[in-house]
């Protein structure tokens, strides 16, 4: 069923790869949570402008022993429903299971997440936007050649503090809502 999205991705284009652990995570468990309703809102209002949503994220819990993939995979499915309620998808998901100690390409701030996206997908990056809220989705953005973009929900507020000057320049935004908003209206679509 991943191979039937992944080819079905490759008929369009990706215009958006969310890494927003936090906010997705917290849009799985609870709607009551007011920002992860907003997230799971502002992903919706971008499928429903035709754009399509890839999430690329780092799990070490697996490798930690914290979750199995079966955990992972319910959270993944839970947070699909979730988004589904409100007309919403996540096209396909690509995580990283390694440990930082690993040593592999896939943990961000390494590109091979967001190579493998490309790759899979048939596209290039270059106009993407990669939306996350640590320095290593920001890292991960710029070596992969997608657009960078940092939201502060999560742990986008210690990143905006620690950032150094050669990130001065990336776009910055209250919320995934803030950033759909704007994404959005930039193109002239309705937000």
């Amino acid at each position: 069923q991943n191979l039937k999205r992944v080819q079905d991705l490759q008929q369009g284009k990706v215009a958006s790869i969310s890494d927003l652990d936090q906010a997705v995570a917290d849009a799985a468990r609870t709607r009551a949570d007011v920002k992860a309703a907003e997230a799971t809102d502002a992903i919706a209002r971008l499928n429903q402008a035709g754009y399509r949503i890839v999430l690329a994220t780092n799990q070490s819990g697996l490798a930690r022993g914290l979750f199995n993939i079966d955990d992972l995979n319910q959270i993944h499915n839970k947070m699909l429903k979730q988004l589904s309620e409100v007309g919403g998808t996540i096209e396909a998901i690509f995580f990283c299971p390694h440990a930082e100690k690993d040593n592999c390409q896939c943990r961000k701030p390494r590109p091979g997440l967001f190579q493998d996206i490309a790759s899979r997908l048939g596209i290039s990056l270059a106009k993407v936007p990669a939306v996350g809220d640590s320095l290593r989705d920001l890292q991960a953005a710029i070596v992969a050649g997608a657009q960078p973009v940092l939201v502060l929900t999560g742990k986008g507020r210690r990143t905006l503090s620690e950032l150094e000057e050669g990130f001065k320049e990336v776009p910055v935004y209250e919320d995934l809502a803030n950033f759909a908003d704007s994404f959005l209206k930039d193109r002239g679509e309705q937000a």
